[in-house]
């Protein structure tokens, strides 16, 4: 089976086409080789792809006829991918929350103020 359409079948892309551009970018390996779009897959080939901050790795076990529901992918495919990387993304997460909540807008007068206030505090600390 194809690349792209593998990945799309076991639901990593919502489109055979955002599969193909990504691998246009040189973004999908295959067994540590980049692949073209038309890259044929095998049970066992191990595939690194990166998507949403992540790479993914992943290993064939098993060639869908078709695209699959959400609960049997398992069966296609092992995700290889590292706890640590997805522990890196949830603090990335908590951290843009924590500087500014979503939806307040744009910095007042007053918020860039006191963010200069507080690298101003930085520097003299440094000096001393």
């Amino acid at each position: 089976m194809r690349i792209d359409k593998y990945l799309w079948c076991v639901r990593y892309y919502k489109t055979r086409n955002m599969v193909t551009e990504a691998c246009k970018k040189n973004h999908i390996t295959v067994n540590g080789v980049v692949a073209k779009p038309s890259k044929e897959v095998f049970p066992t080939d191990k595939i690194t792809f990166r998507k949403d901050q992540i790479t993914q790795i992943i290993t064939v076990l098993d060639i869908p006829e078709n695209r699959v529901g959400a609960k049997l992918v398992d069966i296609y495919r092992r995700n290889d991918t590292p706890a640590e990387v997805y522990q890196h993304l949830e603090l990335l997460k908590l951290s843009k929350e924590h500087y500014r909540k979503s939806g307040t807008g744009r910095p007042t007068k007053k918020d860039r103020r006191d963010i200069d206030d507080y690298g101003n505090e930085i520097h003299e600390d440094e000096e001393d």
